[in-house]
């Protein structure tokens, strides 16, 4: 395994990505360990703080994730994104366990309606990484989706063919390149078949985290495709964009889909302007057009990254004097039972 040294914190990692996914570290000891971290640096409880913050939602990272962490510093902006802390087990008002209230949204068993027009299916619980304030970090995916292939998405599946209002699906989860190529083949042929449905959207943090999962079978299914197809990939920091990460996104967007992006506003990670500039900047020259910029929402045990509206309000400001409007992204937040997204106006540039 390659070490996390300056000289090769760029390389590409070896094997393919369903090997470097079971590689992923687990253990906070040991992903400190790799950064040369002291565990009382990050939490006071120690590495017990850290274990205990991992309980409820695990660690999980890969490898190629990793080597963009900066060995020795404990406010990295991408590990900050991972690491449990003790502090997630405490209980915030105004935080639950359904911040989007989704539960409410459930056409049927993995399929989602919050909007006209459009609808998500749930895809799979598996993600590549397990970001700290993921808003379905209590979700209840074993309700959604079955073990056995016969049985994976039948009721979604059966609800949106019947409900021909629904133009476009979103591919969600979990993370629907966590699936492999066949299976994630066999659901767009399903979907294809539809003739109510123009456009496929696939939510994505994977080839962020881990780009080799971007490979030629994943990019041949995506050229045939009858449906107008939208990737949207995830991320927050530019250190998270190298050229691997690169590579991948020019290889997606290369089979002639839209390829867009979106980013959290997290605290003490990227709620500077500099810093989401440089982020806007990379992820443009990588061939991703910034969408939005969300508030968090406010699932259990994620205050600690909270940013407030005023705060993010006055972030936009100065972010708008500082790129073109089309590196801009669109300050949103998802309310429940909203009819579309709510977009934050920034006011006047400052």
């Amino acid at each position: 395994m390659l070490t996390n040294s300056p000289g090769n914190r760029h390389l590409p990692e070896q094997g393919t990505w369903q090997q470097q996914l079971a590689a992923a570290i687990t253990d906070p000891a040991q992903l400190l360990a790799r950064l040369q971290l002291d565990p009382a640096l990050l939490d006071p409880a120690g590495l017990a703080g850290l274990q205990h913050g991992a309980q409820g939602f695990r660690l999980r990272v890969p490898e190629s994730f990793v080597r963009r962490m900066r060995p020795g510093d404990p406010a990295d902006p991408l590990l900050r994104q991972v690491l449990p802390l003790g502090l997630e087990l405490a209980r915030t008002p105004g935080f639950s366990s359904d911040p989007l209230a989704e539960s409410s949204a459930r056409l049927a068993p993995g399929l989602l309606q919050k909007y006209q027009g459009r609808a998500l299916l749930i895809t799979t619980g598996a993600c590549a990484v397990h970001c700290r304030y993921c808003f379905r970090r209590e979700y209840d995916y074993a309700a959604d989706t079955a073990e056995a292939d016969s049985g994976r998405w039948e009721a979604a599946l059966t609800a949106l063919a019947a409900n021909p209002s629904i133009h476009e699906i979103i591919l969600s989860g979990g993370d629907p390149l966590s699936l492999s190529n066949a299976r994630l083949g066999s659901l767009l042929q399903r979907l294809q078949q539809l003739p109510h449905l123009r456009r496929v959207r696939l939510h994505t943090r994977t080839p962020i985290v881990l780009p080799a999962r971007v490979d030629e079978g994943l990019l041949q299914l995506l050229r045939e495709l009858r449906l107008q197809t939208v990737v949207v990939v995830h991320a927050n920091h530019a250190a998270e964009i190298d050229a691997e990460v690169t590579g991948a996104l020019q290889a997606l967007r290369a089979t002639g889909l839209t390829l867009l992006s979106q980013s959290v506003l997290l605290a003490g990670i990227n709620d500077a302007a500099q810093t989401l500039a440089a982020l806007s900047e990379a992820l443009f020259a990588a061939g991703a057009l910034p969408y939005y910029l969300f508030l968090l929402d406010r699932i259990n045990g994620t205050a600690h990254f909270e940013v407030s509206r005023e705060r993010a309000r006055q972030l936009m400001q100065e972010l708008n004097a500082l790129l073109p409007g089309y590196l801009l992204p669109r300050l949103a937040q998802e309310e429940p039972g909203q009819p579309s997204k709510t977009h934050i106006d920034i006011g006047s540039v400052l």
